[in-house]
């Protein structure tokens, strides 16, 4: 039994467990929505374009949030842009704005070795070297995006299952689309550091999955 309660010992395993709790829950409650709109891909292909945008960061020497998080917006909006003209598919939009942003990465990634020292942990996660600051991150942007799901909670059900209809209807459909970008863009930039670019597509994507395979109740999902 000692040996069960040996590793909570150690500040950075408590630190660990913790992060990886609260962005677990954090990514299962938006990816809700991401598997209910068929936004699967969007959610691996934002990890990716958030990677660019840090090794960008780290090449000019600005700060690891401001970089990515500027870039993984502008990348979410971009996609919405070109998604909800219907010129091409948003799967295609999705392809193609973030495997720019990414080979825009991998190539300062293999040109700067300062890139590489600062996306190394990047790409696949640095859950045990995470401190208060992360940590603090983590839970806000948790409550931030808690508090957007909740406060939107009907107008976001009715353009997830008909935007057609609740676009008719008066509601702003583009506006909500946009706001979900954002909070996506911001909840991959806020757990891609402790989870890493793979594994935050996986924890947006499986745990609602699965859910939904459990359920029909939207509530309940």
């Amino acid at each position: 039994m000692q040996a069960i309660w040996e590793p909570f010992e150690f500040e950075f395993f408590r630190h660990g467990l913790l992060v990886a709790t609260v962005a677990g829950g954090l990514c299962g409650l938006l990816g809700t929505y991401v598997v209910l709109r068929r936004m699967s891909y969007l959610g691996h292909g934002l990890s990716h374009a958030v990677f660019g945008g840090a090794a960008a960061a780290a090449v000019i020497g600005v700060d690891f949030f401001l970089g990515a998080g500027v870039w993984g917006v502008a990348a979410a909006l971009a996609i919405g842009r070109v998604a909800r003209r219907r010129i091409i598919g948003s799967d295609a939009a999705i392809g193609v704005v973030t495997t720019a942003s990414f080979a825009f990465g991998l190539a300062l990634f293999g040109l700067y070795g300062r890139a590489r020292r600062s996306t190394d942990a990047l790409l696949f996660g640095s859950v045990l070297g995470v401190d208060e600051v992360d940590i603090a991150v983590v839970v806000g942007v948790t409550v931030a995006t808690a508090a957007v799901v909740f406060a939107g909670y009907r107008s976001l059900l009715f353009a997830t299952f008909d935007p057609e209809v609740a676009d008719v209807s008066g509601l702003r459909v583009g506006r909500l689309d946009a706001v979900l970008m954002v909070v996506l863009a911001v909840v991959i930039l806020a757990t891609v550091q402790v989870l890493g670019v793979v594994l935050v597509a996986a924890a947006l994507v499986i745990p609602a999955t699965v859910a939904r395979m459990l359920t029909n109740s939207f509530a309940r999902m």
